[in-house]
């Protein structure tokens, strides 16, 4: 499976092609996933369930498990690492070339490695992709072409209209209001199972 994730290094890479496929199966999006650390690694997972809607405590639960399972197997990261996983939340990166579709119509803030008109940092209106481009409308009122190979980072601005698109989106989706408030980030210690003749316990690590 080829992730719609932009910028990961080949590390990171690795690690989403492990795990992608499990979460789809059990119905998440995985939105961004980042390696932080280099003693300690902390995995930084960030999802939704498939439907765009909001993940709660629960799916951060059944998301450590899984991962955690399958990383211990395929081991990417030598030695102990940690693994966090949260909501994308409603003010969300926009990781994805679908993200900039998704979110037409709504403020960002964008920043790129290399200056474009002269500027790095933009905030506008998102109006979509053209030609692997996100198309942004600036506060100015001009418009801007950012090659989504040059986007380092991107996010939605947490706006009236932002929320309650987010909560028509919910209300199809089925979900009521309280049980969509963003889930908090979880830290879950790396998972290590047993393993026969190593004589290890699950969630501790022998040497």
């Amino acid at each position: 499976m080829d992730t719609d994730i932009l910028h990961l290094n080949a590390l990171e890479a690795r690690i989403v092609a492990q795990i992608e496929p499990s979460l789809v199966d059990l119905g998440y999006d995985l939105v961004r996933l980042s390696v932080l650390g280099r003693e300690t690694p902390t995995i930084q997972i960030m999802a939704d369930r498939a439907d765009g809607s909001l993940i709660s405590v629960e799916d951060c639960e059944q998301i450590s498990h899984a991962v955690g399972a399958i990383l211990d197997v395929d081991d990417p990261i030598p030695g102990a690492w940690t693994l966090e996983v949260s909501s994308a939340g409603i003010d969300r990166p926009l990781t994805r070339a679908k993200d900039w579709e998704r979110f037409a119509g709504h403020l960002a803030k964008a920043e790129v490695d290399l200056p474009i008109s002269g500027r790095k940092r933009f905030s506008g209106i998102v109006l979509g992709l053209r030609d692997g481009a996100a198309l942004m409308r600036l506060d100015d009122g001009g418009e801007v072409s950012l090659p989504l190979t040059e986007v380092r980072k991107a996010r939605l601005v947490l706006t009236d209209a932002l929320i309650e698109a987010s909560a028509a989106m919910m209300g199809i989706a089925g979900e009521t209001e309280e049980e969509e408030q963003p889930a908090p980030r979880r830290k879950v210690p790396k998972l290590n199972p047993a393993k026969p003749g190593k004589g290890s316990k699950p969630g501790r690590k022998t040497h």
